[in-house]
This record gives C-alpha cells, structure tokens and sequence, in this order.
C-alpha cells in the first residue's frame, strides 16, 4: 500500500504484529489487535480462538470486548484500531458497533487467503473491510494494508 502513514501509526502496525505473533506462540491463531485513544490510552488484545475454544475470540473482538469494560463508549470514535490482519465481517461488525472511528491493518484478507487457503472444509469469507464498513451509517476511515511481507511472517507454516 502506498498510502503515507505517520510514524506513530507504522510503531502501533508494528506491535501488532508482534502481538500475532505472540497468539501464536501463545497456542492460537496469528492475530493481534491494539486500540490507542485520542489521549494515547493503549489496549492489546490476541487471538484467543484455540485456547479458549471459541470461534469468535478474534483479535478484534477480544479488544471491543475490552475496551467496552475499559473506556467511555465517547472515546472509542476518535480512537484508532491497528490490527495485524484486515479485520473479517464478524470483526468489522463488532469495531462499527462499539463506535470505533478509524481501523489501520497491514496483512490484506486477500493475503491471508493466499496464505491460509481456505478452511479445512472448503469455506473461505473473502470479504473486504470496505465493504463491510460501507453498508454502515456511519463512516469508519480505513488504512492498509501496510507492511503486508511483515505481517505474514506469522503466518507463515501457521495454516498449512
């Protein structure tokens, strides 16, 4: 992706994918999310999906889950969320409810399709963040991907 990011926002793109790497290492899918606030408040969330056998312990929604308990439901509009991978519909779902305004991700959903192939029954849901957020009614500013090579080292020998 050629769009021009900030020096702060490559940092926050950076420790999420430190954190994918760390749900790895960790027994679970290669995915990790974090939220910093207007204030530079800062959550982390992993994957959590194989460890606490749960198909929606997503990154992104272990984080929503989160800062829900955490934050004032005011802050989440003018807060970033920087995610490891572009976040699935479920995801997107759960970041346009909560009210977050802006998500930033660096390995592509197409990617991780290239990477992963689809599921072990066939299933992929190729989805795009855009797409999801468009059919909202409120806008949510999407960025990425951004260092997708990065990125993907995690998942690297992961899927198959």
């Amino acid at each position: 992706m050629t769009d021009a990011l900030p020096a702060t926002d490559f940092a926050h793109l950076h420790r999420a994918i430190e954190l994918s790497q760390l749900a790895r290492e960790h027994g679970n899918h290669p995915f990790g999310a974090l939220l910093v606030t207007a204030e530079g408040r800062v959550i982390e969330a992993e994957n959590t999906v194989l460890a606490e056998r749960d198909v929606t312990g997503h990154a992104e929604t272990n984080l929503v889950r989160r800062v829900w308990r955490d934050l004032d439901a005011a802050e989440l509009p003018a807060s970033t969320l920087y995610t490891s991978c572009e976040p699935c519909a479920m995801c997107c779902g759960a970041i346009f409810w909560a009210g977050i305004g802006r998500v930033v991700y660096a390995l592509s959903g197409t990617g991780l399709i290239a990477l992963a192939g689809p599921e072990d029954d066939g299933t992929a849901l190729d989805l795009p963040s855009r797409e999801v957020f468009a059919h909202g009614t409120r806008a949510i500013e999407v960025s990425g991907p951004h260092l997708e090579e990065e990125a993907a080292e995690a998942h690297r020998g992961f899927w198959r």
